[in-house]
């Protein structure tokens, strides 16, 4: 196993040796990204670019080909990958990135011409010596043929006026345009097996009308060898234009999950869902939506005004015996047009009881526990069966609407093809109509009427998916961290100065606030502790730190730039936080460690775990960092997620280091050999440290204690823990 690098193994000297990741840890296009960012006075960097992407953790954590269109939108960019020589680049569309062999990439920058062989200018970042001259055949050698060319967004500045504000793209509908040109080939398709459909009647016509009248038998050989051929050509366009819909709402399917789960992860927290069940219940509501826009419904949809086509065969046929079919028609929209309010007002009511039934699953399977402990069963048992009653009795009216909507239009399907036959008989016996052509119209009939027959069963998947997209629209309406559009300062390397300058804050729906009128400077490589009663505000100040929550007043700054200029993601970046219920995601214990680390080594990941106390039950386990750790931890002690909890801030090995509570499940012993390593580690870091353990005062100089939202006292640890001891200050611990 290797030593572990400088970039996450844990300081036992004292000394920070935090190297510039991109120079231990190379990623070629994601640092052509960020150098041709900068050239075209976009600020951006490593962590601002990459936040949130789903970088593949086997490809070493890197930006890939199929995430740099993405990566570039995160700086106000647009990119497009394309496969083009080299000679043909034109230098208009300079700077571009150049993809190279052996996952290299480099930014193509202009062309020297100053000799007879012109030469390439490119910039190399991981060289850090700027631009670089390389020979047409050098790099035409190295290029892999694929260049991503960007660009910045045009945008206009506050002096020109909105004459119309332009409409901003839709989440949904912009995916659905996406694959214009494919339903495109859909309606040409639609189109030519509607025509194609009507090769059976005529043909039946024709062979009642003139082959049996006749024994023509050579041309009803003829007429058989063109349907069987349009038979063919028929089943293959209805195969292609399945084929066509499956592609398109797969492309749509993937474009809108990533989309609606890049917009819950960065969901501003002050708005957040009260029930995660209720809200995972929303987004599961995208299904509905996906189904929708699946094969079998588009193709009713496009084949409804096709309809048209088959009423007007018939008409030319003999006008008279189109009225059944259009009375029917008309009757069948009607219906719809009348069931259409109820059914919405029936798809709500559904959605929302199934929203809570989904809450009340995932709160009583989380604490599950709690549940048995406190002997409640009953309690949730009964929540549970009451909102399963009201969801039956609503899909009772529901399947009853839609049941006698189906049965009325079976019922006038069949008086129609009745309706027909008296009106053909006296049309037949006035000389006015053959047998073949009754046969023929009463077969364009019914796939005249088909798609009006589905109509109630589109209606009711319509409702359902209008109430979902409806939901959808409300999360992807709500405020990110990280607005299209907004330019941040970018500071990959914070030195860990922090300020509050008379915040308060209030938490969402609640009245009371949690910081009244805050003020305090902490120093870089300060190691400072807050200590006071529970709800007094302490963990919200690290909240506040790491930019989860923005303050309801004043000002909180790092480095003495307001956190609210700051790219969430280079905050995030500098600030390693212990939160006091540590959560464990399912998977192994190294994954876990590792968690937000994709470049991490085993040999980081041991030295860590080792600053963590974790070596004594992982070394007696079996499998040891392969160890399964479930849902939460829970097959982990509350002590052991603290520790992996620790062993992740110190992998992450920040200039600013949050403790809430970071040894309150353990025992004094394992406290006390935590508190003498990490000591060590934090020594020249800056450290925010809330807790009730005296003991864990021993890694800070400084006190602050909190009381009501306001600061009570402030100095040295001695001196503020003596007057504490004496009562010479309120006691607040």
């Amino acid at each position: 196993m290797t030593e572990p690098t400088a970039s996450h193994a844990p300081n036992t000297t004292g000394t920070v040796q935090r190297l510039r990741e991109d120079l231990i840890h190379p990623d070629p296009l994601l640092d052509c990204l960020v150098e041709v960012c900068k050239l075209h006075g976009q600020a951006a960097s490593r962590a601002s670019l990459s936040a949130g992407l789903p970088l593949d953790s086997e490809n070493g954590g890197k930006l890939t080909l199929e995430l740099a269109e993405r990566a570039a939108a995160r700086a106000g960019m647009s990119a497009k990958l394309q496969r083009v020589a080299l000679e043909r680049i034109d230098s208009a569309v300079l700077p571009a990135i150049l993809v190279l062999k052996d996952n290299q990439a480099c930014v193509l920058l202009g062309w020297d011409a100053a000799d007879a062989s012109p030469r390439a200018r490119v910039l190399m970042p991981e060289t850090g010596q700027g631009s670089v001259l390389l020979t047409s055949e050098e790099l035409a050698q190295r290029y892999a043929g694929i260049t991503l060319f960007v660009r910045p967004h045009f945008r206009f500045d506050s002096r020109t006026p909105d004459v119309r504000k332009p409409a901003a793209r839709h989440w949904f509908w912009s995916a659905i345009l996406g694959q214009r040109f494919v339903y495109r080939d859909v309606l040409w398709a639609a189109l030519l097996v509607n025509i194609f459909a009507l090769a059976f009647p005529m043909f039946s016509m024709n062979v009642y009308d003139r082959v049996v009248p006749n024994n023509a038998v050579e041309t009803l050989w003829a007429l058989s060898i063109g349907v069987l051929l349009i038979l063919a050509s028929d089943l293959f366009m209805r195969l292609l234009r399945s084929h066509f819909v499956d592609e398109a709402s797969a492309r749509i399917d993937v474009q809108i999950s990533s989309t609606l789960m890049e917009k819950v992860l960065g969901i501003r927290l002050e708005h957040r869902p009260e029930s995660v069940g209720s809200f995972a219940s929303n987004l599961r509501g995208f299904e509905q939506v996906r189904d929708f826009i699946a094969s079998s419904t588009v193709t009713a949809l496009i084949d409804l005004p096709f309809a048209l086509l088959f009423v007007i065969v018939m008409a030319w046929i003999s006008p008279w015996l189109t009225l059944p079919v259009i009375v029917a028609f008309l009757v069948i929209l009607v219906m719809g047009y009348v069931l259409q309010h109820r059914l919405h007002q029936l798809s709500e009511t559904t959605y929302r009881a199934s929203a809570l039934r989904n809450a009340t699953l995932i709160e009583s399977l989380t604490a599950i526990e709690t549940i048995k402990s406190q002997g409640a069963e009953g309690v949730i048992q009964a929540k549970w069966e009451r909102t399963n009653e009201f969801l039956s009795k609503i899909n009772v009216k529901t399947r009853a609407l839609t049941s006698g909507a189906n049965y009325t239009t079976n019922t006038l399907s069949q008086l129609v093809t009745v309706s027909m036959i008296l009106i053909g008989v006296y049309l037949i016996g006035q000389k006015e109509l053959t047998m073949g052509a009754l046969i023929a119209a009463n077969m364009l009939s019914a796939r005249a009427l088909a798609p009006a027959g589905q109509i109630v069963g589109l209606l009711m998947q319509y409702q359902g998916a209008r109430t979902a997209l409806d939901s959808l629209n409300k999360i992807m309406d709500k405020p990110v961290e990280r607005p299209q559009g907004e330019t941040f300062v970018q500071r990959p390397q914070l030195r860990g100065d922090i300020e509050f300058r008379n915040v308060k804050f209030s938490y969402p729906n609640r009245l009371d606030a949690a910081l009244e009128g805050l003020s305090f400077k902490i120093t870089a490589g300060e190691r400072v502790a807050l200590i006071g009663r529970v709800g007094s505000g302490k963990s919200t100040i690290q909240r506040l730190i790491m930019g989860l929550y923005q303050p309801t007043d004043g000002q909180v700054l790092l480095d003495g730039i307001d956190l609210r200029q700051l790219d969430p993601a280079d905050v995030r970046r500098n600030c390693a936080h212990v939160a006091q219920d540590v959560t464990l995601f399912y998977g192994t214990l190294r994954e876990n460690i590792a968690f937000g680390q994709p470049y991490a080594d085993d040999s980081a990941i041991v030295a860590a775990a080792e600053t963590a106390g974790m070596t004594d039950f992982v070394n007696r386990h079996p499998r040891g960092f392969d160890m399964t750790v479930g849902e939460r931890g829970e097959s982990l002690s509350g002590g052991q997620r603290q520790s992996v909890g620790i062993a992740r801030a110190v992998l992450h090995n920040a200039p600013i280091l949050l403790l809430d509570e970071p040894t309150s499940a353990m025992d004094f012993t394992s406290e006390a050999q935590i508190t003498a390593r990490m000591t060590n580690f934090v020594a020249h870091k800056t450290v925010v440290l809330v807790t009730h353990r005296t003991s864990m005062l021993a890694m800070v100089t400084r006190v602050i204690v909190i009381d009501g939202g306001k600061i009570v006292a402030d100095g040295p640890r001695d001196r503020i823990m003596e007057a504490l001891a004496s009562g010479r200050i309120a006691r607040a611990a």
